[in-house]
C-alpha cells in the first residue's frame, strides 16, 4: 500500500513525522505515552489500561511474530493509535493469525512507523507525557497541536466506564474450586482472571460501579480489584466499594485496585511525570531487601507520604522510590502497582497470587 505521510505534534509544539502503515485518513489525538519493552505489543495495544492513548513503543521493531486472539488482554484493541520505529511486515510465529498492520487495520486504529522513537522517548521522559495528535489529513502543526490541546486533560480523565463490562460473567475453576472470588473488571487484562482460575478459583467477574453489598451477596472467599485506566481520583464508586469491603473479605488490587485501596485508606494519587510502562521495571520489597523485575502499566501513583497509620508500604520502585505496594495491618487487604500476572512480561510476581489464595484459606479457617 502507499504510506501516507503523518505528523504527530505535542501539546508543547513539537513535531515528528512519519508514515501510515494502516489505510487512512485519519485524525486522533490523546495522551501520548511509551512503553519500554521488547515484545508484548499485542497485550499493550488489549490492555484497556492504554484506551485512548497513542502509544510509542521503544523498541526498534515491532510486530515480528503477529497476533493471535489467545494472546488478547481484552475483546478489542484499545490504544487510540500505535507509534513504531519499524513495522514488521511479515509475522514470523506460526501461532499468528494476522500481521501487526492487519490487526490495528481491523481495528479501525492507526498505525505510524519512521518515527523517530528514540528522540520521542527521551523528549518524553525530559518534559513528561503530554497529549498529542496525529494526522494524515494536514500538514499543518499549528492545527495539530490545537488537536493536541483539546483532548482530554489526562488529569481528572474519567475512563473506567468506558471499558468495563456491562453485565457480571461467572468463570469456573480449573480443575478442584478451591474459591471464590469477586474479581471488579475497571478494565481488567483477561490474564488477572487466568491466574485466579488456576488456582482454582471460580470467578465472577463484575461491572466497575458495582455495590459492596452485591458482590458480598455472592458469597466470595475474596475480593480482587483490576487494573484500568484513567485517573484513579475519579473512580469514586470503586473507592467506596473498597472502603466497604474491607474487613468483609481478603482484597488484593492490582495497578488501578491498588490506587483505589490507597485512597479507601484515606490515602491520595498523584500523577507521575511520564509514568511506568514496560516490561522491566525493578521492585524492592522492604522487608526482604528482593529485588523483582515486573510489568507496570501505570500514569498515577500512591503518594505514600499521605497514608495513615496501619497501613504501610511494603514495595518501592527502585529506580524512583514510587510506592509499588500496601499492606493492611488491621484487615487482610493488600495491593500492588505492577502486575503479578505478567501479560505481558516476568513471572517474577505470580507469587502474590498464591498469597492472595492463602489470605482466603486463611479467612474462611480464621
Amino acid at each position: 500500500m502507499n504510506r501516507q505521510e503523518t505528523l504527530l505534534v505535542l501539546e508543547d509544539g513539537t513535531v515528528f513525522r512519519g508514515q501510515a502503515f494502516t489505510p487512512g485518513p485519519f485524525t486522533v489525538a490523546g495522551e501520548v505515552v511509551f512503553n519500554t519493552a521488547m515484545g508484548g505489543y499485542q497485550e499493550v495495544l488489549t490492555d484497556p489500561s492504554y484506551a485512548g492513548q497513542l502509544v510509542c513503543m521503544a523498541a526498534p521493531e515491532v510486530g515480528n511474530y503477529g497476533t493471535t486472539p489467545a494472546d488478547a488482554e481484552s475483546d478489542r484493541v484499545q490504544v487510540a493509535g500505535f507509534l513504531v520505529r519499524q513495522a514488521a511486515r511479515r509475522a514470523s510465529s506460526w501461532r499468528a493469525e494476522r500481521t501487526l498492520a492487519q490487526e490495528l487495520q481491523a481495528a479501525g486504529v492507526p498505525g505510524v512507523e519512521g518515527l523517530d522513537t528514540r528522540r520521542l522517548v527521551r523528549h518524553l521522559r525530559q518534559r513528561g507525557a503530554m497529549r498529542g495528535a496525529l494526522s494524515t489529513a494536514t500538514d499543518d502543526p499549528g492545527v495539530l497541536r490545537e488537536h493536541a490541546l483539546a483532548a482530554p486533560d489526562p488529569n481528572g480523565l474519567a475512563m473506567v466506564d468506558q471499558v468495563t463490562r456491562d453485565e457480571p460473567v461467572e468463570l469456573p475453576a480449573e480443575g478442584d474450586q478451591r474459591h471464590r472470588v469477586v474479581l471488579y473488571d475497571f478494565g481488567a487484562k483477561a490474564n488477572i482472571a487466568r491466574r485466579l482460575r488456576r488456582l482454582g478459583s471460580r470467578v465472577l467477574v463484575v461491572p466497575a460501579a458495582t455495590p459492596a453489598a452485591d458482590a458480598l451477596a455472592w458469597r466470595p472467599d475474596g475480593v480482587m480489584l483490576s487494573n484500568g485506566p484513567g485517573d484513579p481520583a475519579t473512580v469514586g464508586h470503586g473507592v467506596q466499594a473498597t472502603r466497604e469491603l474491607l474487613g468483609q473479605v481478603p482484597v488484593f488490587g492490582i495497578c488501578l485496585g491498588h490506587q483505589l485501596l490507597g485512597q479507601a485508606v484515606g490515602g491520595r494519587t498523584v500523577r507521575l511525570k511520564f509514568g511506568h510502562r514496560g516490561v522491566n521495571q525493578p521492585v524492592v520489597e522492604l522487608a526482604t531487601g528482593r529485588v523483582a523485575v515486573t510489568s507496570h502499566n501505570h500514569g498515577f501513583a500512591v503518594d505514600g507520604d499521605s497514608l495513615p497509620a496501619g497501613v504501610v508500604v511494603t514495595h518501592r520502585n527502585a529506580n524512583d522510590g514510587v510506592v509499588e505496594g500496601l499492606e493492611c495491618r488491621d484487615v487482610p487487604a493488600f495491593s500492588v502497582q505492577y502486575h503479578p500476572e505478567a501479560a505481558p512480561g516476568p513471572h517474577d510476581a505470580h507469587p502474590l497470587f498464591e498469597r492472595f489464595a492463602d489470605l482466603m484459606q486463611g479467612a474462611r479457617h480464621g
